[in-house]
């Protein structure tokens, strides 16, 4: 049967046709049997004039639509073109409103016709795609996009779209379409009879098996099977052999004498099992300075190497860029595999079963099983990180990530299909093992191996491994965290998993199952009103505590507290209701698992999915268990090495607080668990010297006894040439002025210099806060449209996601904090001006920060030049590395802080940096520099 597709494009003068807001412009295009076969566009003319930021957006003026026709008088085509048709357009809700209203408007009678939305089918079907705008989308496909914003234009685009989504999706094995088929008819596309006409037409033909693994009514892309690399073949050779290699197979490749000096210290220290320290300025190439000769040594000595990053964004490089560059240049033959920690990968038994229950209407979870059924057909490795999923989506991923305590092992039917295991299986089996520093220190605390046995491990992104070992040897819980597990024991709607662990009791005839959990729904009402009141409690507390010490206008408020304070009378109640709930937990969950371990004589009578419920339901139990030993934990201080706190919203939910507690040092752990059992680690990093020392990386990190060596490598850039210091001397400290007046001076300085450099701007902040209220300051500066504001936080989106979009708008300004002031690289002429508003020092009153504070102070150091300063001078260095990127990169770095030229410290910052011009002058001095040095 052939359809009809109408695409359909309006250019409004607004958001809202309730509003009253109309059309001025309309695509049309019609699509029949894949072939675009009919045309049509005009301008309207609205009978309002047209708002100056739709002019900016679209081009369209009030002068190019005065003489147009009115909606009226195009109606009657426009509905002959749609008679029989889908109305298809990109976010249909939007064009479909505008329709309606003008119809209303014009007297006609409402539409009602099949709708397809091609936002949502691109989310469903394109999971590689970096975003669903349709400019993003025409980018990733290759379609030709000549004018944005003009309804000819866009409509054309869209229909090409929807070409390319339907033959995607009639390609799709007939196992996939029929999973779809239950889940189309809760999506906003009418999917389902164009489906079922493929599944009917499919039927007569045979499956793909040599691209897909069809197992239990799913097909699963098949996975080449891991071939294990020769030993035969290896082949000494000399690092210059590389280097002409690497010439050969790589454009614009330079011999660097920073890179060569790095394989020359990774292969001494590999050899002579020490460790060691290497600072790799930006541009030396660290990730081949260490992989040349770490493989090689795996290669000789038949032991992996582990190479260990913080980002997925350096893991992906090191796995697509750079060892495929390897395996080519190698006179050797060498396996790579990337282990992520298991809940990255998903649980195909998990899976399969939530795709049998059909009971939930809510729209993400219907509409994340059916972008994963379509994922299974593409992935090769289960992992989450390929995917974008809304946050219902990430909500249902933790109902079928993988996790050691629901997995069935080798019992389970999709065990030889597992993702986590063969990724294991295969790690098990490499010569170079690319991991994160997460899962490496979880490895390093686990009873369990999960990383292959290794003597040699490079830690990349090293100034991170402090924090992410602080982190993996503290705790932290939260209400939430218990109810999440509660609830899906005994949900109100009567379909909890007791009742359906009761049921089974009774299939089975379980003797006794129903004395034991007589009291259980008495218990599990006992314990959620025990958690509430303490969760209630802790969050009083800590707002009175802050109504005594500060302004309780902070939306965030945090809370240090001891063993001492717990002892006071305000914890009291707290400490009771903790004893009553663990008791309480105790025999809720207890006689639960006997009962559960009576069902191993049951084993043969289970069905495979009775198997994998119970598992779950253990596996909920277990981690219940856990949740309470770690409250009780937070609620007793028992480690005197460990600093303990509470964060919560003033304005939140009555229960919102969260209890933490971490090692205020991690220098002996790492020392005895770490340095000490290894034959060599190698930490690399473009910033961990301080003053062109090491002493304060190996004095956190416990490696000063073990002498490691340590080199620092410049970078091979012209930075004398390429980047410019500048500091304004009349930006006032934000101590002197109130943060109003702080923020209208640096967003008029910012506006200036924006100006200049026509965007293509960084600016990073030290807070949220302070982010937000600048960029509200600083767009209300601007015409409409001057420049494309993009702001973490404001704007939704991951940091990857926002970088692409600041990259493909001419004048964008870029606001970050945090996560934006290292990994991410805009190379080129997207990014000419860093802006650093306040020099990244952590708050003193921070728990972690103030407890090492005073353990420095009792041992009589200093905490501010021991401990504040560096860490400030590490962070520092890594926000301003964010500019030069490549060697014809060129830029201006901007410091809005004038501690940095006022204070004794100050110098230290300047001294960190590579040797290049600076200026210090008043703001509109530097600007008039800046446009004169930038032409």
């Amino acid at each position: 049967m052939t359809r009809r597709f109408v695409v359909i494009d309006f250019e409004t003068t607004g958001n809202s046709a309730a509003k009253g807001d109309r059309i001025i412009q309309i695509g049309a295009v019609a699509v029949e049997a894949g072939q675009i076969t009919e045309r049509f566009s005009t301008f309207i003319q609205p009978g309002v004039p047209i708002p100056p930021f739709i002019e900016q957006l679209t081009g369209i003026n009030d002068e190019m639509v005065k003489d147009a026709p009115l909606f009226e008088e195009v109606a009657p085509k426009l509905l002959q073109m749609l008679e029989g048709a889908y109305f298809v357009a990109h976010n249909v809700m939007f064009d479909y409103s505008f329709l309606q209203g003008e119809l209303d408007h014009a007297g006609y009678s409402r539409l009602s016709m099949p709708l397809i939305d091609t936002v949502e089918m691109s989310r469903m079907l394109l999971l590689g795609a970096d975003g669903y705008q349709l400019g993003m989308l025409a980018d990733y496909l290759g379609l030709e996009h000549l004018n944005p914003h003009q309804a000819d234009s866009d409509a054309e685009v869209t229909a090409r779209l929807l070409i390319h989504l339907l033959e995607k999706l009639e390609n799709l094995p007939l196992a996939t379409l029929e999973r779809l088929t239950p889940f189309l008819k809760k999506l906003q596309s009418s999917l389902e009879s164009i489906v079922g006409d493929m599944i009917a037409e499919k039927s007569a033909f045979l499956a793909d098996e040599e691209t897909y693994d069809f197992y239990r009514k799913l097909a699963l892309k098949k996975r080449p099977d891991f071939v294990q690399s020769s030993d035969d073949d290896f082949t000494e050779f000399k690092d210059e052999e590389v280097h002409d290699q690497l010439q050969q197979h790589m454009q614009h490749y330079e011999v660097r004498k920073s890179q060569q000096r790095m394989v020359e210290l990774v292969d001494e220290a590999l050899h002579t099992n020490q460790h060691l320290v290497i600072e790799a300025g930006t541009g030396v190439g660290k990730s081949l300075g260490y992989l040349i000769p770490g493989i090689r040594h795996a290669k000789e000595k038949d032991r992996p190497l582990v190479v260990s990053t913080h980002t997925v964004q350096l893991q992906q490089q090191l796995l697509e860029r750079d060892v495929p560059l390897l395996k080519r240049i190698m006179p050797f033959d060498f396996t790579a595999t990337l282990l992520k920690g298991r809940n990255h990968y998903l649980c195909l038994r998990k899976f399969e079963h939530t795709l049998m229950d059909h009971h939930d209407d809510n729209y993400d979870m219907n509409f994340t099983k059916a972008q994963l059924i379509v994922w299974l057909t593409e992935t090769e490795t289960g992992d989450v990180e390929e995917l974008s999923m809304a946050s219902g989506g990430k909500l249902f991923w933790n109902t079928v990530k993988s996790d050691a305590n629901s997995c069935l092992n080798h019992r389970c039917p999709w065990f030889s299909r597992c993702y986590y295991h063969k990724q294991r299986r295969a790690a098990h089996e490499s010569d170079l093992v690319i991991t994160n520093h997460a899962l490496l220190f979880t490895d390093l605390k686990s009873e369990n191996q999960l990383l292959p046995a290794y003597k040699e491990v490079v830690l990349d992104e090293a100034h991170h491994v402090e924090e992410v070992v602080s982190d993996h040897f503290g705790k932290e819980t939260d209400y939430f965290s218990f109810v999440k597990l509660l609830d899906r024991l005994s949900q109100t709607d009567g379909d909890g998993m007791m009742n359906t662990f009761r049921e089974i009791c009774d299939l089975l005839e379980v003797p006794k199952y129903e004395h034991h959990l007589a009291n259980w729904d008495t218990l599990f009402s006992d314990v959620k009103n025990e958690l509430d009141e303490i969760f209630k409690q802790i969050k009083n507390i800590c707002l009175k505590k802050a109504k005594s010490s500060r302004s309780t206008e902070l939306t965030k408020l945090t809370l240090r507290y001891t063993k001492q304070d717990i002892e006071a009378a305000a914890w009291e109640p707290v400490l009771e209701m903790e004893a009553r709930a663990r008791q309480f937990m105790g025999d809720l969950v207890k006689p639960a698992k006997r009962v559960l371990k009576s069902f191993d004589q049951y084993e043969e009578h289970l069905t495979v999915q009775q198997k994998g419920f119970l598992v779950d339901l253990e596996g909920i139990l277990n981690d219940l268990q856990d949740e309470m030993t770690d409250l009780h934990h937070l609620l007793s201080c028992p480690l005197s090495e460990e600093v303990y706190w509470m964060e919560a919203e003033s304005k939140g939910p009555r229960h919102a607080v969260t209890l933490y507690a971490k090692p205020v040092e991690i220098d002996q752990i790492l020392a005895d668990k770490f340095f000490g059992k290894k034959s060599s680690v190698v930490l690399t990093s473009a910033t961990m010297s301080v003053k062109n020392s090491f002493r304060y990386l190996s004095e956190r990190l416990g490696l000063l006894d073990f002498g490691p060596i340590s080199a620092q490598l410049p970078s091979p850039f012209q930075y004398e040439q390429q980047a410019k210091l500048m500091v304004p001397t009349d930006i006032p400290l934000i101590n002197e002025v109130d943060q109003k007046t702080f923020v209208k001076k640096i967003s008029s300085s910012l506006y200036e210099i924006a100006k200049v450099t026509k965007g293509r701007m960084l600016v990073l902040f030290t807070s949220y806060e302070m982010l937000r209220e600048t960029h509200g300051a600083f767009k209300s500066l601007m015409d409409a449209e001057e420049f494309v504001l993009i702001a973490q936080g404001v704007d939704s989106g991951s940091r990857a996601r926002l970088t692409k979009n600041f990259q493909r708008f001419d004048n964008s300004i870029l606001f970050g904090t945090n996560s934006f002031w290292e990994g991410i690289d805009i190379p080129g002429d997207d990014l000419s001006c860093l802006v650093i508003i306040r020099l990244p020092f952590t708050p003193p009153d921070q728990p972690v920060m103030a407890a090492k504070s005073e353990k420095l102070k009792a041992e009589g150091g200093n905490p501010f030049y021991d401990l504040s300063l560096p860490q400030a001078i590490i962070r520092f260095k890594q926000g301003f590395g964010r500019l030069v990127r490549s060697s014809r990169d060129k830029g201006a770095v901007f410091v809005f802080d004038r501690r940095m030229i006022e204070t004794r410290y100050g110098k230290s910052f300047i001294q960190s940096l590579p040797k290049l011009p600076v200026s210090i002058k008043p703001i509109d001095e530097l600007v008039s520099e800046l446009d004169d040095w930038m032409e």
